[in-house]
Formats: structure tokens, C-alpha cells, sequence
């Protein structure tokens, strides 16, 4: 037997399967096929659990979020170089982001970070998925406690209600910076033109019938025992991000102050199309970067790859995010 009969071609791999090639060389006879399994068509619910200390805390997918051509949305740069990035990290050229909520298990309250966009279909067939994911790792909606919102985006508010006019988590009470209720509930807005029309009616339909249960977070301070509001303005006026913390554990919930683990952490200076200011969304993103890759403080991030968990380093004039290894035993 030669050195290439150990190593046929990947055509031939390919074409004609690898026992077939690999039985007569080495004197065997093929294994008969059987009848194949039907194809499954599924995945598997899109949860996964951890610990921060004493917290038990559960990432929870809403679906992935379709973007397409990143430059319609990553401005600052050409679409030629936009696109070289995403190759040289053997990445697609056509984006899809996702979609991680948080819900932190304290022992004495059950809290919930963003909802994702609910059951509509304006953000792609694949989204709206939380509340099945939510069953499926075990946790009601109805044993809810709190919710707490990075800001008030379709994709991080519109399941606070069903569909049928209900709230989703009834008896939460609901967390958010009051720059961010005021704006994007401000009836004024409903006469602008392009999405912020859209956006304003949506986010009134889900923010306005709990305002009875509302509470505003505030810089540097205490939200609900172990978690604390950090100011992060940009994305929108009142973006927030919070740090949780127990015993000598923390995790930073980073919300939108990156949409992307190569775009916005290699070339932090890019601007993002929905950002209220853009300029100020930059200034915030390194701010807050420098912190986690300078403190070394673990971050979940809502639109990175599923579960949204590392860290973030600084790597030239950038970053670069080293997500966590999965525990496969809590």
C-alpha cells in the first residue's frame, strides 16, 4: 500500500464517499448501506446557562436578526473594504446578527434583559422566537419579575406585549433609562418621515400600556440588587448597559454598543445607520470597550454569535473578542 492510496483526493471523498475509496485499499469489503434516516429539517432550542457567582443566568435567543449588504448599515467605510474584513475572517458577505437575551436567576427575583422583537414579521421569519425559547429552557413568562431594556429598539422591547394586547411577562415591572421612554414614546415623532415613524408607533404599543409599572434606571446606580445602570449613550439617547455582579464575578450586558464582533471591534470608528448619534455611539463604544479589555470584565453582547459571551482585547487600533468556551456541565 502506497502513501496515496491513504490519501485519495477530496473528490473522490466527495463523489464517491470516503468508504468506498479507503474498503478496497485496505482489503476490506464495504459495509452494506441501510435505509438513511429521514433528514431532521430542526435545531435545537436556543438556550444556554451559566453561572456568575451565585446568580444562575440563562441566554436566551429571540432568532437570528437578517441585515444583508453590511454597508447599507456599517458607514465609514467602502463596501470593497467592509466586504475583504468579513472574508478575511471567513465570514459571509451577507450579515445576519443575532438576537441574546439574559435572564439572571438572583435567588430572589427573576430577571429578564430585552425581549427581542416579538411575534411580527418585520424583521425576517426567523425572529420573534424568546417566548418558545423561554418555555423550552425551562423558565414561565409569568415568574418574570423584572424587565430590564438596554434601550427601546423594536428588536430589544416589542415583546413586552402579545399579540392580542396582553403583556407577555405580566408581572414584570419594567426597567429603562427615561431619555429613551420619552423619545421613543413621544408622540411628536409619529409625524417623521423614514423609520422613526414606524419605530415611535411600535415602541408605543409596548411601553405605553405598562407605564403604570415603569421605573427609570439611572447612572451608577443600583437597578435591582446585583445589577448596576452604566450610562452609554449613542446608539440612543438613553442607551444603558449594566454590570451584574456576585461575589468577585461581574459580566458586563453590553446591549447595542457593538452589533458585530469583526466590523465594529476591528474598525470601532465606524458609524452604525441606526445610531440617534453617531458620533457619540463611537465615543461610547470605546469608552466602554477600553473598560471590559482593560478590566478584563466578561461581557455578553445581544447581537454577537450565540451565546453572545467573552471577552474583548485590544488589538491595535481595534478589538478583538474571544468568546468564552461553552460549559457543557453547569
Amino acid at each position: 500500500m502506497s502513501l496515496t492510496d491513504l490519501h485519495p483526493s477530496r473528490r473522490a471523498f466527495v463523489g464517491g464517499g470516503a468508504a468506498a475509496v479507503l474498503a478496497p485499499s485496505l482489503g476490506i469489503a464495504p459495509l452494506p448501506v441501510h435505509a438513511a434516516a429521514p433528514l431532521q429539517g430542526t435545531q435545537v432550542a436556543a438556550w444556554y446557562r451559566f453561572r456568575i457567582g451565585e446568580f444562575e443566568a440563562t441566554v436566551v435567543s429571540d432568532g437570528p436578526l437578517p441585515l444583508g449588504d453590511p454597508s447599507t448599515y456599517f458607514l465609514g467605510s467602502s463596501k470593497d473594504d467592509l466586504a475583504r474584513l468579513l472574508t478575511d475572517n471567513f465570514l459571509p458577505g451577507s450579515l445576519t446578527i443575532e438576537q441574546n437575551a439574559l435572564v439572571l436567576n438572583t435567588g430572589r427575583q427573576l430577571i429578564l434583559f430585552d425581549t427581542g422583537t416579538g411575534l411580527g414579521s418585520a424583521f425576517g421569519p426567523n425572529t420573534g422566537r424568546l417566548l418558545a425559547n423561554l418555555m423550552a429552557a425551562g423558565i414561565d413568562p409569568a415568574q418574570i419579575d423584572a424587565i430590564i431594556l438596554t434601550h427601546a429598539h423594536p428588536d430589544h422591547c416589542w415583546a413586552i406585549m402579545g399579540e392580542v394586547g396582553k403583556p407577555n411577562f405580566p408581572n414584570a415591572q419594567v426597567h429603562l433609562s427615561k431619555a429613551d421612554f420619552d423619545f421613543w414614546t413621544d408622540e411628536g415623532k409619529l409625524s417623521a418621515g423614514g423609520p422613526i415613524k414606524d419605530f415611535v408607533a411600535g415602541t408605543r404599543k409596548h411601553l405605553l400600556p405598562v407605564r403604570d409599572r415603569l421605573a427609570f434606571v439611572a447612572d451608577g446606580r443600583e437597578v435591582v440588587p446585583g445589577v448596576v445602570a452604566l450610562s452609554a449613550p449613542g446608539h440612543t439617547v438613553g442607551h444603558t448597559t449594566y454590570v451584574i455582579t456576585s461575589d468577585d464575578r461581574s459580566l458586563l450586558v453590553t446591549g447595542d454598543v457593538a452589533h458585530h464582533p469583526v466590523l465594529l471591534l476591528q474598525k470601532p470608528q465606524l458609524q452604525f445607520a441606526f445610531d440617534t448619534d453617531p458620533k457619540q455611539a463611537v465615543e461610547t463604544r470605546l469608552r466602554i470597550l477600553d473598560m471590559a479589555a482593560k478590566d478584563r470584565l466578561p461581557v455578553l453582547s445581544y447581537h454577537f454569535p450565540f451565546p453572545g459571551l467573552g471577552h474583548v482585547a485590544k488589538a491595535g487600533e481595534g478589538y478583538v473578542f474571544h468568546p468564552a468556551p461553552l460549559q457543557m456541565v453547569l
